[in-house]
């Protein structure tokens, strides 16, 4: 897949559609950080959210348990979500891979080519540079430019 190109609407909502359990690697336990917003939202909204910060003695986020790694998580993953610098997918993307993660999805900013091919090749689905909070609400927010002002 080009990721260089927008995304179609129906790969995004079929990615959201699909998915049940959702690990956030870089979730944050600080209210005024955006993955702490969109854990919170995803969350409400019924995934299955599993936080993922290797920080010593963080031990939950919003009452849910943190696990320190992809590997320390005790149960299946659908999609792997990266809040970290695009530097970090690569890596991130040899973990998702080795849990068995079905999607592999870079926040904003967070785009690694050679990352969406290793995890493509793996039969896994991926986007890159977009937010699943705004993607997941998207189709209400179509602009209705015929309304008066």
């Amino acid at each position: 897949m080009d990721h260089t190109q927008p995304y179609s609407e129906d790969y995004l909502q079929g990615i959201l559609k699909s998915v049940k359990t959702i690990a956030m690697v870089g979730a944050s336990p600080d209210k005024t950080k955006f993955s702490y917003g969109v854990l919170r939202v995803l969350h409400e909204t019924g995934y299955d959210m599993i936080p993922v910060n290797p920080r010593p003695g963080l031990e939950e986020i919003r009452g849910i348990r943190v696990y320190p790694s992809l590997a320390a998580i005790d149960r299946p993953v659908d999609m792997v979500e990266v809040f970290r610098r695009p530097e970090d997918l690569m890596g991130v993307t040899k973990e998702a891979i080795a849990i068995g993660a079905k999607i592999l999805w870079g926040q904003i900013g967070v785009v690694d080519h050679a990352a969406a091919k290793l995890a493509e090749d793996a039969g896994l689905a991926v986007v890159m540079d977009r937010c699943p909070k705004i993607e997941l609400f998207r189709p209400f927010w179509k602009p209705r430019l015929d309304l008066e002002i």
